[in-house]
């Protein structure tokens, strides 16, 4: 491989990354549903705590759907505008459900060598009982009161509210691979966390123990969205080397 061949997909994420914006105003240009299908696609790629992907991308088609969730995005005129919605959804239920599909596939696999299946049968049993046991109410008050002393121990997926926190911090892996793909097919978003998630899980008739940690809007830039330079702290402050 050449050193122009090697640069070129720094270059490609680079250009993605850069035009990358929080659009609110988007034109009524509809998006192609396979372009939609296909960001949803490159979604499920992200990185996830035990591949367990303890999320679902909503993709809202409805037309009569769609204007009640963007109504419950308290006026945001990204959720008004957009020619399309993703809610992103999350909970440790769908990440035990995933537990048990992926062994199944590691027992029926005859691709994966002996050793291979040691490994992923005790990654995932390890799972299993973290989100089996520990997603408990009853451990809630007591991973408060050794986070009190430990703070790194609030991230553990422990709890009533501990492994909520855990599936929707993988789902936004899956939310942010889908922005940038977006925005490598030229199509704009633009994330949102001011909504009801109380009324959005109503309208998806979502389970008890769901989160929603962002929903996403897409669509196409109209002429007059606010599109100006974009300001970030110096690297100096963000970068901290040992």
């Amino acid at each position: 491989m050449n050193t122009q061949d090697q640069l070129r997909p720094w270059d490609c994420f680079q250009s993605a990354n850069r035009f990358r914006r929080a659009i609110r105003t988007f034109n009524s240009t509809p998006i192609p549903e396979e372009d939609v299908y296909a960001l949803l696609a490159e979604a499920a790629f992200a990185p996830s705590s035990g591949n367990l992907q303890p999320y679902e991308l909503h993709w809202i088609r409805d037309p009569s759907l769609k204007s009640s969730i963007a109504q419950a995005c308290n006026g945001q005129k990204a959720a008004a505008s957009a020619t399309g919605l993703i809610v992103v959804v999350a909970s440790p239920a769908l990440g035990t459900r995933t537990a048990g599909a992926q062994l199944a596939y590691v027992e029926s696999s005859s691709a994966l060598a002996s050793n291979s299946k040691a490994y992923y049968r005790k990654q995932i049993g390890k799972f299993q009982k973290i989100l089996g046991v520990g997603s408990s109410a009853l451990w809630s008050p007591l991973l408060f009161l050794a986070a009190l002393i430990r703070p790194s121990l609030s991230l553990l997926p422990v709890g009533h509210i501990g492994s909520r926190h855990w599936a929707a911090r993988n789902a936004i892996f899956a939310a942010q691979t889908l922005m940038l793909g977006a925005a490598a097919k030229g199509i704009d978003s633009c994330p949102m966390e001011g909504f009801s998630a109380t009324k959005v899980a109503k309208l998806l008739g979502l389970p008890r123990g769901a989160v929603i940690p962002i929903i996403i809007a897409l669509g196409y830039r109209a002429d007059d969205a606010r599109i100006e330079e974009r300001w970030r702290r110096p690297m100096a402050d963000i970068v901290v080397s040992h």
